[in-house]
């Protein structure tokens, strides 16, 4: 018998990025990587696990911005083609490495592992990952949470609550269209809650959702068992927290697993070493250098000389560090089930899913690894999701967490700061102007309609806290900024047109065939309650 439990969770999110305008934009490659390094990567491997009949429960959320674009036809032809040129440099690797004992089998692994992705993904997985992904839930092994709508952060959007109704009300109703049924949890965006949002997730018949740490620690009245038990909110939601012991074996930039000497370095690639010419057709049409996925370099240490990577060395650390991760959690679950009498502990372990495979190549191998290991070598604890924790355990104490996050500070610093507070003034305004639109357009007529609904589209999309993220840490900046400006400025211009009477239907067109996010959106849902 089992001592306790431990919950794995990947949380899978990007923000929605589409460019139809241009033929090839260079942040639409977060998509592209992240389906080669990630999504692809973890899909391989669940299906081992579950070819090979080993038992696994995992927790994993896919966001309704990630599930639009992985079955958006014309960004799904885009990654076809990218995969199409890594195979194509893969082969071209190849050749130029021919005679180099060193580099040469390295190419060879790339051009082999290229190859394998596009198999899978065209005949295997027929282009469509979250049928996939579906697929692996229906069999049992996982449960696939949704998220905010577009990843809002919700603490910093109360004081317009039919805004917050939103996000929750589309994510709910995105993911039933997706998977069938309702969503039993949902990461909260940058586990961003504060109290009273429980009441909006329960109208949604979702179950539980997630803090971290201190967001239980410090709940009222103090949960008798800390971060290892779920406390049952006023309207019976479950709040589950991150457990840090955990985080910090795998996060940690200093003593975290992915800074190990032999796992392949991020920061070195072909895409930046190699001559320009020779490289030119695999890069920006502007010449413009960018990774490639081909990086020939291990960590080796805080050096810049830099030793070559060994792919199955790498494994060998992967599965060693498996074994490692399974020991401390086994002692950890031996130390809290002997402390927390009665009720057995669950350990819940988030991770951004992104790390694993593309921040972390040999991170699917770890979850591999560990998940074996887990069935095989050890009785102390088993995998879980939050669902079946609560199956288990149907009574747990009722308590109230506090407003909260995780990120730096733990209480919404990097969302509001001096690099990125300007925007909130202006996302409070429109979606207080949305709120009015909905009231006095309640029958609109088709053209009207159409308006209404793609309002709602650029405010959410506007509302996305991956802007106010990037903004604070000052990546792709530039960026960030012009799609929090030009998702305000579109909805500006509707609400004038719908104020004035004089919608212009053939901008109208264009901006729904760009921004053509949640088709089935219906501008009601921001009437007041």
């Amino acid at each position: 018998m089992s001592l306790g439990s431990l919950a794995l969770v990947l949380h899978a999110h990007l923000p929605f990025v589409r460019h139809p305008e241009h033929e090839d934009f260079l942040e639409e490659d977060w998509l592209y990587e992240a389906i080669s390094e990630t999504y692809l990567p973890l899909l391989q491997v669940f299906d081992g696990l579950a070819e090979d009949g080993v038992p696994f429960r995992l927790a994993m959320t896919l966001s309704p911005t990630l599930v639009s674009m992985l079955r958006d036809e014309l960004l799904m032809s885009r990654y076809a083609r990218r995969l199409d040129l890594l195979c194509e440099l893969g082969a071209r690797e190849v050749h130029r490495t021919r005679d180099d004992a060193t580099f040469g089998p390295i190419a060879r692994f790339y051009r082999d592992h290229f190859e394998s992705l596009r198999r899978a993904f065209h005949d295997r997985y027929k282009r469509d990952l979250v049928a996939a992904f579906r697929r692996l839930q229906d069999a049992g092994y996982l449960d696939i949470l949704t998220c905010n709508a577009t990843h809002g952060f919700l603490p910093l959007m109360q004081q317009v609550p039919e805004a917050v109704r939103a996000q929750v009300t589309v994510a709910a109703n995105h993911y039933r269209q997706h998977f069938g049924r309702d969503p039993a949890g949902i990461w909260l965006a940058e586990c961003g809650y504060y109290p009273g949002l429980e009441r909006l997730l329960a109208s949604e018949r979702i179950r539980y959702f997630f803090v971290d740490t201190h967001g239980l620690t410090d709940a009222v009245p103090r949960p008798l068992h800390g971060p290892y038990a779920p406390v049952f909110t006023e309207a019976g939601v479950a709040a589950y927290a991150r457990d840090p012991e955990s985080s910090q074996q795998v996060w940690s930039t200093e003593h975290g697993y992915p800074g190990d000497p032999d796992y392949r370095e991020f920061y070195r690639d072909i895409g930046w070493d190699l001559d320009l010419d020779y490289i030119r057709p695999f890069i920006q049409p502007t010449g413009e250098r960018k990774n490639t996925g081909f990086k020939y370099f291990r960590i080796t240490g805080k050096t810049n000389e830099k030793r070559p990577y060994d792919p199955l060395a790498a494994r060998e650390r992967a599965s060693v560090h498996a074994g490692n991760f399974l020991f401390n959690r086994q002692r950890q679950i031996e130390d809290l089930a002997s402390r927390l009498g009665g009720r057995a502990p669950v350990v819940v372990a988030p991770y951004d899913a992104e790390l694993f495979g593309h921040w972390w190549f040999e991170g699917p191998q770890f979850l591999d690894f560990l998940i074996r290991k887990v069935a095989y070598d050890q009785k102390t604890f088993r995998l879980v999701t939050p669902l079946d924790d609560l199956r288990e355990h149907p009574e747990n104490q009722v308590a109230t967490p506090p407003l909260s996050s995780w990120g730096a500070g733990g209480y919404a610093n990097m969302w509001l700061d001096g690099s990125n507070d300007w925007i909130y003034r202006h996302l409070n305004h429109c979606a207080k102007q949305m709120v009015a639109l909905a009231r006095d357009f309640p029958d609109a007529g088709e053209l009207q309609r159409r308006a209404l609904n793609q309002a709602a589209r650029e405010l959410l999309l506007a509302q996305s806290s991956d802007w106010a993220f990037i903004m604070k840490t000052g990546t792709m900046v530039e960026y960030a900024q012009r799609r929090t400006r030009e998702h305000i400025l579109r909805f500006q211009r509707l609400h004038e047109q719908l104020r004035g009477g004089s919608l212009d239907e053939g901008w109208l067109s264009l901006v729904e065939g760009r921004d053509n996010l949640y088709p089935e959106l219906d501008y009601r849902l921001y009437l007041p309650a």
